[in-house]
């Protein structure tokens, strides 16, 4: 099979009525277990990858691993860079193979958020990769990030921001938490 855009899988769950997981990756074994599992089932998978995972096990280790992957489980895979900080975090993995990057900018202001996120998503695009963005601050941890307080998505920014960015999809703030134990 091949590394997809999450695009593409999104399409096919819809029609099929079907959900896709998505799990973080950290190293090989990480890699093994979730797409030989998701290869017993001939099921897509996202595989995320955080800051932490790219300082931890190298970008360059994490996209040969997935490519390797790929081949031995015989499924469609997305290499997903979950909650990038910035726009050079997000072409560092456009430029180095991943298929899909969210750039969360909800830690700055609304029109911050749209620059930058407008930004990631010209290049992307330009580059056949896809682009998750985020509206709404999750509190938690993850990675070196904490966020004490949360802001709930407000519904009637999505559109715009939807609109202004081009975002092929969208993660919301809906009083989850993440990371916290």
């Amino acid at each position: 099979m091949a590394l997809v855009t999450t695009t593409e899988m999104f399409k096919k769950a819809y029609a099929g009525g079907y959900a896709i997981g998505a799990f973080n990756i950290n190293n090989m074994e990480i890699i093994q277990a979730i797409t030989e599992a998701a290869g017993e089932v001939k099921s897509p998978v996202i595989l995320q990858v955080s800051a932490g995972a790219r300082k931890y096990a190298k970008h360059e280790y994490l996209v040969a691993l997935a490519q390797a992957a790929i081949k031995d489980s015989g499924i469609d895979l997305a290499l997903h860079l979950d909650h990038g900080a910035d726009f050079e975090i997000c072409k560092s993995c456009i430029d180095g193979g991943f298929s899909s990057v969210m750039i969360d900018g909800s830690h700055h202001s609304y029109e911050d958020n749209v620059a930058l996120t407008k930004k990631v998503v010209d290049y992307a695009h330009a580059h056949g990769v896809v682009v998750e963005g985020e509206l709404g601050v999750l509190a938690g941890v993850e990675d070196d990030v904490v966020a004490e307080c949360s802001s709930y998505t407000r519904p009637e920014e999505v559109e715009d921001f939807v609109t202004r960015t081009g975002v092929d999809s969208l993660a919301i703030s809906i009083g989850t938490s993440h990371g916290a134990f």
